[in-house]
């Protein structure tokens, strides 16, 4: 039977959101991005490449922004990897109490960013915050600390947050691809003498890693979104130490009024969101053709 002509109706309103919301901004930004508008005026010039060679030459915020985000990426891809890892190892079984704690883990999902901002920003208070206060109360104040008031640690102290916020989520994708393995393997490497970490390194692993692959992207490119969470807890401060680009963005153009030189960065975080995902659906696809 011929499929009907008129079906590709149905692609049209998808087809306008996408247009609308991605196509069209896209070729906007691009399109500022060589220009000086400040976003409130109809008038503006062009200025060639001018804002992209003075984004890569003179910017030290944007340079200090990147270097953030790699930093924050780094280590968010890092522990929250392994964390979300460890735990579905232990939780795979589909038992009531590990049903019950993967609920409680995937809780923090489900909250808004500004509330998860809200409640750790409380929770670093150097004064009053529970961190301090219970390091206090186990006699190891020495480890207090301005968690977010230090400009060496408050990059990482977001990040931390960042990896309990979003460990759950990541936990459920290793579980489904845990449980996809089949049992049979198992028996015959306890059979064969294998011991856990053989186990691990010949079977659990390599058979895991189109998931570990998906966790790792989504990880990436979520760290690179961060803005919510890093503008309600310390809106890049202290003195830039937790800007990244996408709080650099906005300040660039809702502050500073720079809409075509903001255009311009978002030009080049386009790029590197691109590049990023690029290499990250190249290892996916290794990985699926290994698997």
């Amino acid at each position: 039977m011929k499929p009907s002509k008129w079906l590709f109706l149905f692609l049209i309103p998808g087809l306008i959101l996408y247009v609308t919301f991605f196509i069209f901004p896209t070729l906007s930004a691009i399109f500022y991005s060589v220009t000086d508008w400040d976003g409130l005026t109809p008038d503006f010039n062009f200025v060639g490449i001018d804002n992209f060679v003075n984004i890569f030459t003179n910017d030290f915020i944007f340079q200090k922004a990147l270097g953030n985000n790699m930093k924050f990426m780094f280590f968010v891809v890092i522990f929250q990897t392994l964390f979300s890892l460890i735990f579905a190892l232990f939780l795979v079984k589909n038992t009531r109490s590990n049903v019950l704690l993967r609920a409680i883990y995937f809780f923090p999902t489900i909250l808004s960013s500004v509330s998860v901002a809200f409640i750790w920003s409380y929770m670093y208070d150097p004064s009053l915050g529970l961190i301090n206060t219970l390091l206090t109360r186990f006699n190891i104040d020495f480890l207090s600390q301005n968690w977010l008031g230090d400009a060496d640690i408050a990059i990482y102290s977001i990040a931390i947050v960042q990896v309990w916020f979003h460990t759950g989520q990541m936990l459920i994708i290793f579980v489904a691809g845990l449980q996809g393995i089949p049992r049979e393997l198992y028996e015959a490497a306890e059979v064969e003498g294998a011991n856990r970490w053989q186990t691990f390194r010949k079977i659990t692993w390599p058979l895991v890693a189109p998931a570990a692959t998906i966790v790792v992207a989504y990880t990436t490119i979520q760290s690179f979104k961060a803005f919510d969470l890093i503008f309600a807890m310390t809106r890049g401060g202290p003195n830039y130490s937790t800007e990244i680009l996408a709080t650099l963005i906005y300040s660039t153009a809702f502050r500073n009024f720079e809409f075509g030189y903001a255009s311009a960065q978002s030009v080049v975080f386009m790029i590197i969101i691109a590049i990023i995902t690029t290499l990250q659906f190249k290892m996916l696809n290794s990985n699926r053709v290994k698997y």
